[in-house]
C-alpha cells in the first residue's frame, strides 16, 4: 500500500530555514507527479511547488526564489527546502502524488485530494514561523 509521510516541520524564526521531507513507500517518482501544498486554517489550499514526471518544477509566486523542490529517487523522498521563511509561510504542509498536478481552485486541501488526478497524499507537517 502506498503511503506518503511528511516530516521536517517545526517552529522557526523569520529568516530561518526548514527542510521538509515526503517519504513515499511502495511507489517511485517516475510514475507520479508530485506536489507540495499548504493549508492555513480558514484559508484556501495553496500549491507551493510541484515536480512533474518529466522533471519540470514549478513554484508559486510566494515560494519562488525561496523554496526548492528536489527528489532523492534512491531514498524515495521528495524534499522541500524552505529558506528565508516568513510568518506568512505558517501552515500545514502536505505532499501529494498523482497523474497530474492539481492547482487548487478554492477551499481546503481535502478538496484537492478528491480530484481524479490525485492518488495519494500525506497527513501533513506543521510549520510555524514567528516574527
Amino acid at each position: 500500500e502506498v503511503q506518503l509521510v511528511e516530516s521536517g516541520g517545526g517552529s522557526v524564526q523569520a529568516g530561518g530555514s526548514l527542510k521538509l521531507s515526503c517519504v513515499a513507500s511502495e511507489m517511485t517518482f517516475d510514475d507520479y507527479d508530485m506536489g507540495w501544498y499548504r493549508q492555513v486554517p480558514g484559508k484556501e489550499c495553496e500549491l507551493v511547488s510541484s515536480m512533474r514526471r518529466d522533471g519540470t518544477k514549478t513554484y508559486s509566486d510566494s515560494s519562488q526564489g525561496r523554496f526548492t523542490i528536489s527528489p532523492d529517487n534512491d531514498k524515495k523522498v521528495v524534499y522541500l527546502q524552505m529558506n528565508n521563511l516568513e510568518p506568512g509561510d505558517t501552515a500545514v504542509y502536505y505532499c501529494a502524488a498523482g497523474t497530474g498536478v492539481v492547482i487548487p481552485t478554492g477551499g481546503n486541501c481535502h478538496r484537492v485530494w478528491g480530484h481524479r488526478y490525485i492518488r495519494y497524499w500525506g497527513q501533513g507537517t506543521a510549520v510555524n514561523v514567528s516574527s
